[in-house]
């Protein structure tokens, strides 16, 4: 167990921009790849960096996300090793909630110092990439950095959603910009100065964009939250930390996505399937763990599925999948078609008929769903058709809500029979 560095999730605010995933859970609990959720990805990369003390910062709708981590990730009690959630709580010292990422570090800094540790591993609970933490935390002790910034290329359109850095020659970080406006960028130009000894750019990906993800020497973390009043690294710390300690960037070159918004999660699941995907939860030698789970294989009865994940434990009878992300426990009707969709499945089995005037739980007979996301223990009545066909980018509908151009049905949601949006 690697002994110099604590490792600190942030799970994120509200999530408000992922409802209705986030209505009863929080961001780092949202499903997606069939079986997993969001908290996974950065447990396993700690995991398989040998770091195996962890703390995760939550604070809204944490108690699915506490049933996950403490049903999965219970390791060997006698290397001290851990994976703990910290919620925001009032003390006499301080009655607010988490109001920020810097914030929610810093309520939670007195019980991360109990533990001795040389490098706060920080990151964020609600991204998809696979990166070797080892080698970043490598890369901090090996440039004497006081912060390590994990970075990557990005286009125009990407930089303008996202904190990006500009580089003297020699690849230290010299400035910071949230989220700049297009104009901005073009004054920029691109992150990298002409000439650089440490990296070069592509026309295509001019800019170098903050990841979220930070290596802090502790005694610097420690002093920055104690000197510094700003709530959010992104916004405030980070760039009145230039100029005062040594900042430097680790260069990710992999895939990397930001699983933050509804249009996001739904392009990052659907990707899954397509051949030549740039991210798969299996690795040889790094695989992403979840919860251990005792469910048969999945029974395809007379079922054409192309291009699409199906996990364990599902049903599909006589139907067509495409394109589509079909989560643990689903059960499809014969005569459905479901085409570039996410269904994230179900917690439990129905044993006969389902209660009152229910439709049964999981996706009906004769259903067509196109670009819709179905959330866990939905019912989705025989008949029915999601497929936008006003192309709507935002409505709230009766078991429905429409974000992006995409049908959400919510958790424990219900579609009657034969409804058509």
């Amino acid at each position: 167990m690697s002994n110099d560095t604590l490792a600190i999730i942030l799970g994120g605010g509200q999530g408000s921009r992922l409802f209705p995933l986030t209505a009863t859970r929080s961001k780092p609990a949202v499903p997606i790849g069939g079986k997993y959720r969001l908290i996974d990805v950065p447990i396993s990369g700690c995991l398989h960096a040998d770091i195996r003390r962890i703390f995760v910062l939550t604070q809204f709708n944490s108690a699915s996300l506490n049933r996950h981590i403490s049903g999965t990730y219970r390791l060997d009690r006698f290397s001290g090793g851990f994976v703990e959630i910290l919620a925001a709580e009032q003390t006499p010292d301080n009655p607010h909630w988490y109001q920020g990422t810097a914030d929610a570090v810093r309520q939670a800094v007195r019980h991360f110092t109990q533990h001795d540790a040389e490098y706060e591993l920080v990151l964020a609970g609600d991204h998809l990439y696979r990166m070797n933490y080892q080698q970043l935390i490598d890369a901090h002790r090996a440039q004497g950095a006081d912060i390590t910034i994990a970075a990557q290329p990005v286009d125009a359109d990407t930089a303008t959603q996202m904190g990006i850095f500009r580089f003297d020659r020699d690849g230290t970080i010299v400035a910071f910009e949230e989220k700049p406006k297009a104009e901005r960028l073009l004054q920029i130009e691109r992150s990298i100065p002409e000439g650089s000894a440490f990296a070069t750019h592509s026309d295509e990906l001019p800019f170098m964009a903050s990841m979220g993800i930070y290596v802090f020497t502790r005694r610097v973390l420690v002093d920055m939250l104690h000197r510094e009043a700003g709530l959010d690294f992104g916004r405030e710390l980070i760039p009145n930390a230039l100029g005062k300690y040594k900042v430097m960037p680790y260069l990710h070159r992999g895939y990397w996505a930001d699983v933050g918004t509804i249009e996001s999660f739904y392009d990052a699941n659907v990707m899954l399937g397509r051949p030549g995907a740039p991210f798969r939860f299996w690795d040889p030698e790094c695989p992403i763990y979840t919860h251990l789970r005792h469910l048969p294989g999945s029974l395809l009865r007379n079922a054409r599925v192309s291009d699409s994940i199906v996990a364990e434990g599902c049903y599909l009878q006589h139907c067509r999948i495409a394109g589509s992300v079909v989560g643990l426990r689903s059960a499809i009707g014969s005569g459905s078609e479901i085409t570039e969709s996410v269904i994230l499945g179900a917690d439990f089995y129905e044993d006969g008929e389902p209660p009152g005037d229910l439709p049964v739980l999981g996706v009906g007979r004769d259903v067509v769903m196109h670009r819709v996301i179905v959330d866990k223990n939905a019912r989705i009545g025989d008949g029915a058709r999601l497929v936008n066909e006003q192309n709507l980018e935002q409505a709230d509908g009766d078991g429905y809500y429409i974000r992006g151009g995409i049908i959400v049905v919510p958790k424990n949601g219900v579609i009657r029979p034969g409804v058509v949006v």
